[in-house]
């Protein structure tokens, strides 16, 4: 390889790197899973029984399990998401299963998951962002 060949292919790769940098979400992006936030929600709603301060908090409590503080532009998200298809099948899938008695068994006591979500969440809202 000569020497401008070799200038422009080191040329390339960094503007290949930049235009990669660039186009990257921000840190806090991520993509929005319905079905896991289906199965999500079914088991707040169990939470939120048991424990009422966690009452109202289940869009904080679903972000602060990926790390992001909520904002109006996710809970507009997370609420169009509620009302996809893909959310409402996945309940009703994950329901009939539980009807059935076909739901996986806990790993700990629902009271512990409970309290550490809700412990996680928590720490989250307070976190200084």
């Amino acid at each position: 390889m000569t020497p401008s060949e070799t200038r422009l292919h080191v040329g390339i790769s960094a503007a290949l790197v930049l235009a990669t940098a660039l186009a990257a979400p921000p840190a806090q992006a991520y993509t929005l899973d319905a079905r896991a936030m289906a199965r999500f929600d079914i088991g707040y709603a169990r939470c939120e029984e048991q424990f009422p301060a966690m009452r109202g908090h289940r869009d904080d409590a679903y972000l602060s399990l990926r790390r992001v503080k909520a904002d109006e532009q996710l809970h507009a998200q997370l609420t169009a998401a509620r009302k996809a298809a893909v959310y409402k099948s996945e309940q009703r899938r994950v329901r009939q299963a539980a009807a059935n008695g076909m739901a996986p068994a806990a790993s700990s006591p629902i009271d512990q998951q409970c309290q550490a979500l809700w412990a996680e969440t928590q720490r989250v809202m307070r976190a200084p962002h």
